[in-house]
């Protein structure tokens, strides 16, 4: 009888890229998945999660530089009329 090999967890994503090149290669290893592979199960959920913590934020800080660029942009068109 084989023993399960159970994978590390991996270190929090620094990047958006990467973060988002562990949820796509997760979410396609659990779809991939005839049979739930349980002893990885919650590894897989933590680094999912760390990822998605990392996504989110970035895509938020993006978002808030972008309402600031906007909101500067309409004061300016503003006060040239």
């Amino acid at each position: 009888m084989t023993t399960p090999t159970r994978r590390r967890k991996k270190a929090a994503p620094k990047t958006f890229k990467a973060a988002y090149d562990i949820l796509k290669t997760n979410a396609a290893e659990l779809q991939q998945q005839d049979e739930p592979d349980i002893d990885n199960l919650m590894t897989t959920v933590e680094e999912s999660i760390a990822a998605y913590r990392v996504c989110e934020t970035r895509i938020n800080a993006v978002q808030q530089a972008l309402d600031a660029a906007f909101a500067e942009e309409e004061k300016t068109e503003t006060n040239d009329l």
